[in-house]
């Protein structure tokens, strides 16, 4: 899979980004030796990237997240080292953004070591099966809110659509036509679709630019 130096996963409550970052901070150290992970949402305390703290320390992938994760703090603080991604060419490295324009806000402080950089991309987590987010012009209405929040722009979808652990692959496949439709309607490509790994061998060579995913976190919508 092609993939830029960072990597920045926004979108909905919900659609799944955090399990999806850390998946894909892991497809990357499979291919890079510097690999980081950054958790910028500070509005969410629910799930964090600092969840799976362990499993990152152990494959060599830098975790950076704020001395507030996973506490009952109130405090709207940005890791100080979350610049590090931005000013080490040779660190690839996974964003994961709070959901909607709110958590999109962090990532704003970021934007001018983004626009414009060939190194970065901005990926859209879409999950047809979150409320909200069901349909093309849901997903289009908070693409532009997260753009206009943190002033970056998307480059790309990713379909993570899921029912958590009642996911089948006839759910994947249904999921593929509300894909390809908010692809029409915003005019942004469908970059890869994301399956629970059990369900990958059924769905490998049916379902374009798949990606296999582990659940590395406990709650059953951070798929």
């Amino acid at each position: 899979m092609e993939h830029k130096r960072i990597t920045i996963f926004a979108g909905h409550y919900g659609s799944g980004k955090t399990n999806l970052a850390v998946n894909f901070a892991f497809f990357l150290r499979g291919l890079h030796d510097r690999v980081a992970i950054a958790d910028l949402d500070i509005v969410n305390p629910y799930f964090r990237t600092k969840d799976s703290e362990g499993i990152l320390t152990a494959a060599g992938i830098r975790l950076i997240t704020s001395d507030y994760s996973n506490t009952n703090a109130d405090v709207p603080a940005m890791p100080a080292a979350a610049k590090t991604v931005f000013d080490d060419d040779n660190l690839y490295s996974v964003l994961d953004v709070g959901g909607d324009d709110r958590g999109a806000l962090a990532l704003g402080r970021y934007a001018s070591f983004i626009n414009g950089k060939d190194d970065c991309e901005m990926l859209m987590v879409v999950n047809k099966y979150r409320p909200l987010s069901g349909d093309a012009p849901s997903v289009a209405e908070i693409r532009e809110e997260i753009e206009r929040a943190s002033h970056v722009r998307f480059s790309a979808i990713v379909n993570n659509s899921n029912l958590g652990k009642e996911t089948t692959a006839q759910d994947i496949m249904d999921s593929l036509t509300f894909a390809e439709e908010t692809s029409r309607l915003t005019g942004l490509p469908v970059k890869f679709t994301s399956v629970r790994e059990d369900l990958y061998p059924e769905l490998a060579g049916t379902v374009p630019d798949i990606m296999p995913l582990k659940i590395y976190l406990k709650q059953e919508w951070c798929i």
